[in-house]
């Protein structure tokens, strides 16, 4: 423990050192850098680009022809990364998808989608799982399997172009196929709101 204590101390000790004598913007830049490299994932502020996803069941389960991203085009899309064996994707972000769907169910300018994104455990994320949890949760949107092809190295389309971090994970997508928010974490009051004012 006390060995710990003493190379704590000395990292902090040099790292003082380091900035000692250097202008106060360069110091500034250092810190602007690692802040926006720490987390390299997620494309925000780029374009949305097209999905190549060939299993898709409609709202009520039914097998339908593949979605496009382009079907949607002039309306607003929340896009749901998950994973059926995900702990996460069950206690915080499929009760985040039903909260917002709940509170947008009449709003036709904002479109739901959830995308099972199979980035491992193949086996047992599958396309009945994706299934079991569309109807479990009783969610009446597009969902959609995504496992990915030799393009992506046999991992999801999605995951692979948006650079999503895993599951669970919420794509927000605006009308003119910007994407506006690409991130694990989600406040579902503050979504809610701002989907709310989308007319």
């Amino acid at each position: 423990m006390l060995k710990i204590k003493y190379l704590l101390l000395m990292i902090l000790t040099f790292a003082t050192f380091d900035c000692k004598g250097q202008k106060e913007d360069s110091i500034k830049i250092k810190v602007k850098k690692m802040d926006t490299t720490k987390n390299n994932y997620g494309i925000e502020g780029l374009k949305a680009p097209e999905w190549k996803i060939e299993q898709w069941v409609d709202e009520n389960g039914n097998k339908t022809k593949p979605i496009q991203l382009s079907d949607y085009n002039g309306k607003f899309k929340v896009v749901y990364c998950f994973q059926s064996w995900c702990p996460g994707c069950h206690s915080i972000g499929l009760p985040s998808l039903q909260a917002m769907t709940d509170a947008l169910k009449d709003n036709d300018n904002v479109k739901f989608l959830a995308v099972q994104t199979v980035f491992e455990g193949a086996s047992s994320n599958t396309y009945e799982k994706m299934l079991e949890v569309q109807k479990k949760y009783n969610l009446k949107i597009p969902f959609g399997q995504d496992n990915g092809d030799d393009s992506t190295r046999n991992i999801s389309n999605i995951m692979y172009n948006y650079r999503t971090g895993g599951t669970p994970w919420f794509i927000f997508i605006d009308q003119d196929d910007n994407v506006v928010f690409n991130d694990y974490h989600l406040n579902t009051e503050k979504a809610i709101e701002f989907l709310q004012t989308i007319k």
